[in-house]
């Protein structure tokens, strides 16, 4: 076949296209840079993907450790407060020991106890064999519930030694209403308690106390603790005192010189109350004395030997 072009005709059955080895290079060299640039872009892209996961990660790493330091820091301050109320309680403990120390030893003096018996300036003595071979019977964490029982433990020492203490000083209080001793100084017994002679009429009477002759005017003193509720002149007794003791106990001086108390006054053991005188029915210098128990006459003789 033939075309006609420009006057001119090309036979297309002998045309081929150009085969040139530089038409293959321009299109390797084409494909080489198309795959260099996207294997660029593609590196990049890769970069920054990595980039932003590697911030994300330090991101939330530092929020951990930023959230670490403030959980150390609040167990250090909770640590710190605790060592602080313990230092407290400690402190408290150490006091109250000391003055259950002291209450101790001043209930041994007012009880005139064995001072080596009871000595509450050294710890009790105390031992026996570990049964954890040597190792502390407390560990760390029981340290709190080991200062509450010590706390609870001399809280009820403390108790204890406060009923002590009452009880001691009921006894003393005891002690010093009870009638107890001679009602004179100097003098001596000139009559006893029970049957005897009467001295005015010679025939046998019921004596209801004990006579203590001596000087007159010589002290006559109390013989416990109490309140006067007599203090003036009685039939057969003369000038007379009497003493309410309490508990069911009185006692009566009678045939004084001169009254030095009234009715009324609160008197305390060994106090002078009067001046032993004669006056009533008496034969002499000397003080009548009569111990009351719920209103009836007991033998005094007991009462003072109870000061020996």
């Amino acid at each position: 076949m033939k075309v006609k072009v420009n006057s001119k005709y090309l036979n297309y059955s002998t045309y081929a296209p150009p085969s040139s080895p530089r038409i293959w290079l321009l299109i390797a060299t084409a494909f080489l840079v198309f795959a260099g640039v996207a294997g660029y872009i593609g590196y990049r892209a890769g970069l920054a993907g990595v980039s932003n996961g590697s911030n994300e990660i330090t991101r939330e790493w530092q929020a951990n450790l930023e959230q670490q330091k403030k959980e150390l820091a609040r167990l250090q301050q909770l640590a710190q407060d605790r060592a602080d109320a313990l230092a407290k309680r400690l402190g408290l403990l150490q006091a109250q020991m000391i003055r259950l120390e002291a209450l101790g030893q001043r209930l041994v003096e007012m009880a005139k106890l064995d001072s080596g018996e009871f000595d509450f300036e050294n710890p009790p003595a105390q031992g026996g064999p570990t049964s954890h071979g040597g190792q502390n019977a407390i560990d760390p964490p029981d340290f709190v519930e080991a200062l509450d029982r010590l706390s609870r433990q001399l809280e009820d020492r403390s108790s204890q030694l406060q009923v002590l203490e009452n009880v001691l000083m009921n006894r003393n209080l005891q002690a010093e209403l009870l009638p107890k001793g001679k009602p004179i100084l100097q003098g001596w017994l000139s009559s006893r308690y029970g049957m005897r002679t009467d001295p005015f009429t010679g025939k046998r009477d019921f004596h209801a106390g004990v006579d203590f002759a001596g000087k007159e005017g010589s002290p006559v003193v109390a013989t416990g603790a109490g309140v006067v509720t007599w203090a003036g002149s009685r039939s057969g007794y003369g000038k007379l005192i009497e003493i309410n003791h309490g508990g069911g106990y009185a006692t009566r001086y009678g045939h004084n010189r001169k009254i030095l108390v009234k009715v009324g006054e609160t008197v305390k053991k060994g106090q002078i109350i009067g001046e032993m005188g004669s006056t009533g029915r008496s034969t002499g210098p000397h003080v009548h004395f009569e111990v009351l128990r719920n209103g009836r006459t007991v033998n005094p003789a007991r009462y003072i030997r109870a000061a020996r």
